[in-house]
């Protein structure tokens, strides 16, 4: 079962299952979607063992932060899946700003997903996807927030909501998330909402009008981040009149 392109989806269509311990949340959720899980899965584990980051880096997974995956079947064509990184940041900020005190530094979105409060990374995303034997796809967001502490990241600096003055407990953090992403997932409507998401994403993005480096898989680039295109691109002015669209990369300022 896929979600019906005919209706939005809802709170109410949302499941959540919490574990004590897993290897990897995202593993958890494409090994349901194998076993033919409708989606709309959300999957939680206190501690993770073999958890994992963008390009197989690992990530640090003991207990007291948040490790949550969502499993979604057939969430939109594959023509539209590109704004989805752009929905996912939108719906993680809100969750966060839920639970951060007004003392906290500002809370910001790096692109395409990264959740910064004062420039610093406190959350990581991975989507993960699998074509299945039915001919269904699998996509899994794995979402970490550091909650009560900072696993050390040689690549950005890091926080977490406790040094931000936050109380929030990882099962608090994680009922916003759960509510904030069902709304935000009903705006974006398979695709189709891509204006309002990305008016969404620019209104608490970081760094717009600023020079930075975007680290390509064969390449360094340097420009001012003119912001996003319509469709969720980056946009990297390298001077000159000069304008590239980026689709995939790791921005750092400066």
């Amino acid at each position: 079962m896929s979600l019906d392109p005919r209706r939005r989806i809802s709170l109410d269509d949302f499941r959540h299952e919490a574990l004590s311990e897993t290897s990897s949340t995202n593993s958890e959720c494409l090994a349901r979607a194998r076993a033919g899980d409708r989606g709309l899965l959300w999957v939680t584990a206190e501690k993770q063992t073999g958890g994992r980051g963008r390009r197989g880096r690992p990530w640090v997974s003991e207990r007291g932060n948040l490790y949550a995956s969502l499993l979604l079947i057939d969430p939109a064509p594959m023509e539209r899946l590109g704004s989805l990184p752009l929905a996912i940041a939108v719906a993680v900020h809100q969750a966060v700003r839920q639970v951060l005190p007004h003392t906290a530094e500002p809370l910001e979105v790096k692109w395409p997903n990264d959740i910064l409060i004062g420039r610093k990374k406190t959350c990581g995303i991975l989507v993960e996807g699998e074509a299945l034997p039915d001919g269904r796809h699998a996509l899994v967001i794995g979402i970490g927030i550091n909650v009560a502490f900072m696993p050390e990241n040689p690549l950005y600096p890091v926080t977490c909501l406790r040094e931000q003055g936050s109380s929030a407990s990882p099962e608090d953090v994680f009922a916003h998330l759960f509510a904030s992403m069902a709304e935000v997932l009903e705006a974006w409507d398979r695709g189709r909402g891509v204006r309002e998401i990305t008016d969404r994403w620019r209104r608490v993005a970081c760094g717009i009008g600023e020079k930075i480096t975007v680290n390509l898989p064969d390449r360094s680039i340097s420009g001012h981040f003119d912001g996003i295109d319509d469709n969720g691109l980056l946009k990297l002015d390298t001077g000159a009149g000069r304008m590239m669209t980026i689709a995939a990369g790791d921005v750092f300022f400066g």
